[in-house]
């Protein structure tokens, strides 16, 4: 039975180095050897080797306790905010939910423009982790904005108006892109992602002034009856069996994408197959995903590639920062690509050959594999543990580390990980998988309700750090602890120090030498973006993000620790900062009410709603309908629990990022849903005050 007609009103509330120059503009954005310049952030990672060090040391280690607000700026969202900002010469180009591309004022924080790309949130069913992205690239008078329909921007920097737009995907299709651009050679080189959806990966290469495409790098095999692109692809093909090509493969590279301008080399971590498991792919290596691959700059040609996770069965993208470092090793210095891995492995790879020169776990309990060949850096895999028979792995998913930047700095030699320890994953395959291009096409059977989940649950809690990494001799030098699991993004300075925020809404600086905590700010909403520094008229600054959600956010996971979901904003510091910062309540308070409603509560209607919640809605509102960034759905009105259905079939939502489900659900479900969501309000309301609410 329809319910009441609803309105989006209801809606609850280093060693550094020079490249070739460009002396016609003198910009930093177009000119690799002032790009070096202290003074701007001009890239993802400040500089091509990706470090985030910056040598600025006014804010240091003796003056970082006199660290203040400067500004800070609402961003008038509650989802997740990722972006690096980009800064050059006093301004700040940063991007927020949906794509909108912001200019600020970075002494005063000013609005000076903002540009809204207009995306169909109705799309939003087909993006894997919230409508985030992590920013844009600026390259002279232009910035560069990939957007989540799989359109590459140029705008005037100075404006924000378009000069060209070209759409980098097949619309038909559920490719996003969530990474920031890279610059290369005059050109713009973006990535994509949507492996779950079955998208066949690559990366393209596209003019930075006309947007015409230079070159395209697919990562996995197409369809052998139409040929293959070239020796590389064909070589690929021969690592998978069978017609898994009608799925798309998988294999995006939705993240991080380095440069060498000295060796011409680009490098870029690839995604996870399609479906999760090997066991529903027939086997083999499945080149090129999880995989980390560089390709001549110039044509787009494989150079080399390295597979971190051969046939990989358990979600370990290869898509982590990749870092670049000039080290000694063995007697000589080697220059070298360093990635903490999802899977729990970091490597040290030669960058001009991608010859395996150490790897080693930065995480303990791990559970896939016992270590690395010494050769080759080939994981040894527990026996059997790949099979089809569900089995608790360790790292989860979310890995030992995900996208959150790690930084490295010249001085201490060390590398700092956003790391994670005891992420418990149950590896479930369904032997009956079939792809549909309308659902999410992990292959896990959502059916399983066996002895290992409170095997898992009974599994010492997963904790988050801050780990100082040597690269050299593969050992931890210190770790901070952290109160929540998921930490952000890292910033190293020559002050001595180490800048990272965390879920629990706190920017905390660290002695780079030893760990100690040195000056805190608490933000309000939990931080996952990577904080920058840069300078305006002699004042080192520090600016950040602030903005929960991204996979972890949205999941929400239980002892998560104390996070801290809100209204995102980007924040400025300065030493003798005295702005306040008000932080607007967000959330529920307190139990939810009683429902007043009377739904079949049989525990197998409402266990199949849990069922359908946690395959279809926990990745936007929690797991077990415990609520995070979006809404919580136990505190929903009548109202809106009697007109589920017109939310999940009719899509009423849709036009704000609630798409319909008509595809994927039936009426039959959605009163499952209905059931559960009831049962689930009132289990909360009825907890005992003394203890958490489930």
């Amino acid at each position: 039975m329809k319910g009441p007609v609803l309105t989006w009103a209801m809606l609850p509330a280093v060693l550094l180095f020079a490249g070739f120059s460009d002396t016609k503009h003198r910009n930093s954005s177009s000119a690799i050897e002032v790009a070096n310049d202290p003074a701007n952030w001009l890239m993802y990672g400040r500089t091509y080797d990706d470090q985030r060090f910056s040598p600025l040391n006014q804010i240091n280690e003796q003056t970082v306790a006199n660290l203040g607000l400067v500004w800070s700026q609402e961003l008038d969202t509650t989802r997740g905010l990722e972006a690096t900002p980009i800064v050059e010469d006093g301004v700040i180009y940063t991007t927020g939910s949906w794509n909108v591309v912001y200019a600020m004022d970075a002494k005063t924080g000013k609005m000076l423009w903002q540009y809204d790309p207009a995306i169909d949130r109705s799309r939003a069913y087909f993006l894997c982790c919230d409508a985030v992205n992590r920013g844009v690239a600026l390259y002279r008078d232009k910035l560069y904005e990939g957007t989540l329909d799989g359109r590459l921007i140029a705008l005037d920097k100075r404006a924000g108006t378009v000069l060209w737009s070209t759409q980098t995907t097949d619309v038909t299709q559920a490719y996003s892109i969530t990474g920031a651009p890279r610059i290369a050679k005059g050109m713009v080189v973006i990535g994509n992602a949507g492996a779950e959806y079955g998208v066949r990966g690559y990366i393209s290469a596209y003019d930075a002034e006309t947007g015409k495409m230079a070159w395209r790098f697919y990562t996995v095999p197409g369809d052998p009856a139409h040929g293959f692109e070239n020796k590389d692809v064909a070589r690929a093909a021969k690592t998978w069996t069978g017609d898994k090509w009608k799925n798309g493969g998988g294999g995006p590279p939705w993240d991080s994408i380095a440069y060498d301008p000295a060796l011409d080399l680009l490098y870029f971590g690839t995604g996870n197959a399609t479906a999760w498991y090997r066991a529903l792919r027939g086997g083999g290596d499945n080149l090129y995903t999880a995989c980390i691959v560089a390709v001549h700059a110039s044509t787009g040609e494989l150079a080399w590639y390295f597979q971190p996770t051969p046939g990989d069965n358990w979600d370990y993208d290869a898509t982590q920062m990749l870092m670049q470092a000039d080290l000694k090793i063995g007697g000589r210095v080697r220059n070298v690509l360093m990635q903490a891995n999802k899977n729990g492995f970091f490597y040290v790879l030669d960058r001009k050959t991608g010859e395996f020169i150490s790897g080693a776990p930065f995480v303990s309990g791990i559970t896939w594999a016992t270590r690395l060949d010494s050769k080759s850096g080939r994981p040894i895999e527990i026996p059997g543990i790949g099979g089809a028979e569900p089995t608790l792995i360790s790292p989860d998913p979310f890995g030992a580390h995900n996208w959150y930047p790690m930084a490295f700095h010249p001085a201490t030699g060390l590398v700092y990980v956003p790391a994670k320890t005891g992420g418990q994953m149950v590896h479930m395959p369904n032997s009956k998988w079939k792809y549909d291009l309308n659902a999410q096409n992990k292959g896990l059977d959502d059916s399983y309700d066996g002895a290992l989940y409170a095997k898992a649950a009974a599994m010492p809690a997963e904790t988050g750090e801050l780990l100082a990494w040597n690269p050299v001799t593969q050992k931890e030098a210190w770790h901070a602890n952290s109160p929540v699991v998921e930490t952000g993004g890292v910033l190293s300075t020559g002050g001595n120090l180490i800048f990272q925020g965390r879920a629990d809404g706190m920017l905390v600086a660290y002695r780079a030498t030893d760990g100690k905590q040195l000056w805190q700010f608490d933000a309000g909403t939990g931080i996952m973006a990577p904080p920058v520094t840069y300078t305006v008229n002699g004042v080192q600054y520090v600016t950040v993000m602030a903005g929960w959600g991204g996979g972890p956010g949205l999941f929400n996971a239980p002892g998560s620790g104390p996070v801290k979901p809100g209204y995102g904003r980007i924040l400025t510091f300065a030493i003798g900062g005295q702005a306040k910062l008000k932080v607007l309540p967000f959330g529920p308070q307190g139990p939810p009410p009683m429902p007043q409603l009377t739904y079949d509560s049989s525990p197998q209607l409402v266990h199949r709603g849990a069922q359908i919640f946690n395959s279809s809605c926990m990745l936007c509102h929690g797991l077990n309908a415990v609520g995070g960034s979006l809404p919580d759905l136990r505190y929903s009105s009548k109202d809106m629990i009697e007109s589920l259905d017109q939310i999940l079939l009719d899509g009423v939502f849709a036009p704000v990022g609630m798409p319909s489900y008509k595809k994927i659900l039936n009426a039959q479900d959605v009163k499952a849903l209905q059931a559960y969501i009831v049962a689930r309000a009132r289990e909360s309301a009825t907890a005992s005050p003394d203890k958490p609410k489930p």
